[in-house]
């Protein structure tokens, strides 16, 4: 390592004093005019974490559906995964870090985690269309250069197609060509190949209006567009050329206000769906014949593709085990229906794509989905390898086809994380499939009336819950007033957690109203007011 050279670029990207960041779920994010420090040491990082593990590690910069002036810096790991946890916190102590000892927290790093110096070491790097980004990558760059590390830019992408670079490249070819093209053509293949099993294909045009958030998403599916078969017409509005990034649009401004984009006319029953900024979240929306609007969330979503999977596993005839994996913020209403009807286990993690990301892992067909519209489908190499074996040797005609629709969507479905591109492409094909229309799919089950309440608190830390996160164990006395109050109403249920960000306290109630799950969020902020250390005025009703 060049001292030299690593304190004299370090000093072209000085850290502002008395600025301290921590990694977390979604990597840094702040700010992007205080971020061009961490991202010179982020270029740093990769390039040990690469040499570690002997593989490529990607980096992207975004600040996924922040507002168009912050931005942040995400690691992938090797199959395209979220950066390990272990190293979340040496990423942590080297952004924290001031000047003069980046050294020797380099060092330490380096002893801690077994990195070979004398390893070569590859990144791959992609951003956003934030007005910031291409300046801050730019820092990523020096980073990676000052310790000798190979890079390859591939400029503006969305989120998942950089996690689906990473894995292409460190599973040699196998997964796919890491480059867009092979992104693209992979994806419309596997695609195409579903549609024409459609009872409708040939006939009618599939008409779809997708708000892109006036970020990354507009671009690439415009890429994509020639890609797809003739049957389906995409229409993308707040594609990015007049409005801000993420300004009452996309999907977690649709899934948090409950109410359409701005920028895009809604007619009746028509199929509508909104992507987050970096697209790695998707969300379905239609307005009914009286002008009602009905959002259909992630918890839609996995009921969806688990109607959908459960038939063809059962058509293949193989005892592969599929399960759901949600956090406590599923609605009550489809955790009921995946258990009770569709007899799918259903498994609760805490919050965070990694806890569910982990938990699905476990299974042969691993579906998860958070509320807010992100998420994916695992499949296990055993079974992969059994349904592309069945699809090709299986005399049972039934069971023949059946096999080579879920290696389509093997195919199409993006395993490395939530990609709203091809979510979307997944639930087009499950719903020309199927022949459901946007409200056939919404009339699966109704959602149970919910509620999101925040109270602050002097310090979040005096709550510690157990149960992924749906019973609190401290403050005393503080569980017990919510099951209180919870038997006050009908097929309701509560819980707090504390924010991962915040000294505020988030409180989820849902009951057999909205009036009643108003008021028992209400009461419950309340007890967490009185409980907790609430700080100004108590939460008025």
């Amino acid at each position: 390592m060049d001292s030299e050279a690593l304190k004299k670029y370090s000093a072209l990207h000085p850290k502002p004093a008395g600025l301290t960041l921590q990694y977390g779920t979604a990597g840094f994010r702040t700010k992007a005019e205080q971020l061009d420090h961490v991202m010179f040491r982020m270029g740093l990082l990769a390039v040990l974490r690469s040499k570690a593990v002997v593989s490529t590690i990607g980096i992207m910069v975004t600040a996924s559906h922040n507002p168009e002036e912050d931005n942040g810096v995400k690691l992938v790991d090797p199959l395209g995964e979220m950066l390990h946890p272990s190293w979340e916190e040496y990423a942590t102590q080297l952004a924290n870090a001031e000047e003069r000892e980046l050294q020797k927290i380099i060092t330490e790093i380096c002893q801690k985690a077994a990195v070979n110096q004398h390893k070569d070491a590859s990144v791959f790097i992609g951003r956003d269309t934030r007005p910031s980004s291409e300046k801050l990558s730019q820092s990523v760059i020096d980073g990676i250069s000052v310790l000798g590390g190979q890079y390859h830019d591939y400029g503006l992408v969305t989120t998942p197609q950089l996690h689906y670079m990473v894995c292409c490249r460190n599973t040699q070819g196998q997964y796919g060509k890491a480059t867009l093209e092979g992104y693209y053509e992979k994806l419309s293949k596997a695609f195409t190949e579903l549609i024409k099993q459609s009872p409708s294909s040939g006939e009618s045009q599939r008409h779809l209006k997708i708000d892109c958030a006036n970020g990354i998403g507009a671009l690439k599916l415009s890429e994509m567009e020639p890609y797809f078969p003739k049957e389906v017409l995409i229409h993308l509005y707040n594609d990015g050329s007049k409005e801000k990034l993420n300004h009452l649009c996309g999907a977690d401004f649709v899934k948090v206000h409950q109410k359409p984009p701005t920028g895009l006319d809604m007619e009746p029953n028509e199929r509508c769906c909104s992507f987050d900024g970096d697209a790695d979240r998707i969300v379905y929306y239609y307005k009914d014949a009286t002008g009602h609007f009905h959002l259909i969330d992630g918890d839609k979503i996995a009921t969806l593709i688990s109607i959908f999977l459960k038939e063809l596993l059962a058509k293949v005839g193989q005892t592969l085990e599929m399960a759901v994996v949600q956090t406590a913020y599923a609605n009550g209403s489809s955790t009921r229906y995946l258990e009770e009807t569709l007899k799918v286990p259903v498994h609760c993690v805490k919050t965070g794509v990694k806890h569910l990301h982990h938990k699905a892992q476990e299974f042969d067909v691993g579906v998860y989905f958070e509320a807010n519209g992100h998420g994916t489908v695992l499949f296990s190499k055993a079974a992969e390898t059994k349904i592309r074996q069945l699809a090709k040797e299986e005399k049972d005609d039934e069971k023949r086809e059946a096999a080579k629709v879920l290696g389509n969507m093997i195919d199409l479905i993006n395993q490395t994380v939530g990609d709203a591109v091809s979510d979307m492409l997944v639930i087009e094909a499950i719903l020309a499939l199927k022949g459901l229309t946007v409200q056939q799919w919404d009339a699966v089950y109704t959602d149970l009336p919910n509620r999101l309440l925040k109270v602050q608190v002097a310090d979040r830390r005096v709550i510690d819950t157990t149960d992924a996160e749906r019973r609190a164990v401290t403050p005393p006395g503080l569980q017990e007033k919510i099951d209180a109050l919870v038997k006050k109403y009908k097929l309701s249920r509560a819980f707090v957690r504390p924010s991962g960000t915040e000294d505020v306290v988030r409180i989820y109630a849902e009951a057999d109203t909205q009036e009643n799950a108003d008021a028992l969020a209400h009461e419950v902020s309340l007890a967490v007011y009185h409980l907790a250390g609430g700080k100004g005025a108590p939460p008025q009703p």
